[in-house]
């Protein structure tokens, strides 16, 4: 198992398949983007199959989500997820992404064994999506999610980011269009991980912020037997359900005590949190000849010295030197 010294067991594996995205969001990174891993430093398909297997079948990992940068930009997704489906025992698999290539692929990856995604959106308005995007994608993203629900990748949950001035008066109605159309809404707080480190907390829109605001057009009821344990999102009914909305809040109530998550970046690189300021090499075992013993050794070792948490809010935090893009969410 991958175990800390907290006896937190990481069962939710974070694969990195790309940092490169085709949105330029203000709170991830720049309007002219950033410098993108070479190719030769990114894991190639065989090895990423290589490391989810060792982790499925050597450390307990029972999740398996595919994150980027946008990872639907990665070329041999579809048969990534094909091979992982073919693992035994099985994970479970699903996949982050800002849902624009989703129209045209999501039957391709629901049959490659692909359960469920979880598509970001932060507005509805396609004017606001290209000043926070820096792009006009706007239908497609809708078209995206409309494709992901037809193919029967369900639960198809929406992840919105609200920020101060700009769409933070959107929640109610973010929450109305996510229940007609069936998708899971949930809003994340706006964490430090953007490439211009230019997060101010005083400019995050808070959980407490979120939840006052959909109280206004909704009851909210707390999810029965809600305990969120390992799960970033508390949840809550929507007008007594069946529909359900959750908030992640990572800076005002963070969830570290039952944290079961370790990641992969797309250049082999272990990190056992979100917010670390380390990482463990893998990629140059993996390249140099070692067996998957001693790979599986290698992860245990940077597992074991996780932290108690990730720090947010110690006035002396500093955010870690790579970007959401180049982590993997």
């Amino acid at each position: 198992m991958l175990i800390d010294t907290y006896g937190r067991v990481a069962t939710d594996l974070r694969v990195s398949l790309t940092d490169r995205c085709n949105l330029r969001c203000t709170y991830c990174m720049p309007e002219e983007g950033l410098q993108w891993l070479a190719k030769p430093d990114l894991l190639t398909d065989d090895e990423i199959v290589r490391m989810v297997r060792i982790g499925v079948t050597d450390l307990g990992v029972k999740d398996v989500r595919f994150t980027g940068g946008e990872p639907l930009l990665r070329p041999g997704l579809v048969g990534i997820i094909e091979r992982v489906a073919a693992l035994e025992p099985r994970p479970r698999i699903s996949l982050t992404t800002n849902g624009i290539g989703l129209g045209r692929t999501a039957s391709a990856l629901r049959d490659a064994g692909l359960n469920r995604v979880n598509v970001s959106l932060d507005t509805l308005r396609p004017d606001v999506f290209q000043a926070m995007t820096r792009r006009k994608r706007h239908q497609d993203v809708i078209a995206g999610l409309e494709a992901a629900r037809a193919a029967g990748l369900t639960p198809v949950k929406v992840n919105a980011v609200l920020m101060r001035g700009v769409n933070d008066d959107e929640a109610p109605e973010l929450l109305r269009w996510a229940v007609e159309n069936g998708y899971e809404l949930r809003f994340i707080e706006q964490m430090p991980l953007d490439a211009q480190h230019g997060w101010q907390r005083g400019d995050m829109v808070t959980a407490e912020e979120i939840l006052d605001s959909l109280r206004t057009r909704f009851t909210l009821t707390p999810e029965p037997n809600g305990a969120r344990g390992s799960a970033p999102a508390e949840r809550w009914l929507v007008d007594g359900g069946p529909a359900r909305v959750g908030v992640i809040a990572s800076v005002t109530r963070p969830f570290c005590r039952a944290c079961d998550r370790t990641r992969l970046t797309a250049d082999g690189q272990v990190r056992d949190c979100l917010f670390a300021r380390t990482e463990s090499d893998l990629r140059a075992p993996l390249r140099s000849g070692a067996t998957d013993a001693e790979i599986a050794a290698l992860w245990k070792t940077a597992m074991w010295g996780k932290k108690a948490g990730s720090g947010l809010d110690d006035p002396s935090f500093l955010q870690p030197d790579r970007p959401m893009s180049a982590i993997g969410g």
